[in-house]
């Protein structure tokens, strides 16, 4: 494989920002403004934080939730699929 073949063109990290820039949050509040790449990959690591944090947290929720009901029961079974998910 060649060096010219596995290098990103401008044009190509263009695009990937101007991706990353339509699905953060907070670019989208922002609206048109253009933000520098490095913002924007800044903005996209937290935003990947917070997101493992909030997993963390609903994960931690579901399984005090499944430790205060009866195993057997039906919202029991829901709440172990979701966990295994």
């Amino acid at each position: 494989m060649s060096s010219r073949r596995s290098r990103i063109t401008e044009e190509e990290i263009n695009e990937l920002i101007s991706k990353l820039q339509s699905i953060l949050p907070e670019t989208r509040r922002r609206g048109t403004s253009r933000a520098s790449a490095s913002k924007l990959l800044k903005e996209t690591c937290n935003y990947i934080k917070s997101l493992h944090r909030e997993v963390d947290d609903l994960s931690d929720r579901l399984s005090d939730l499944l430790a205060t009901m009866d195993t057997n029961s039906p919202h029991a079974e829901i709440v172990r699929s979701l966990l295994r998910s």
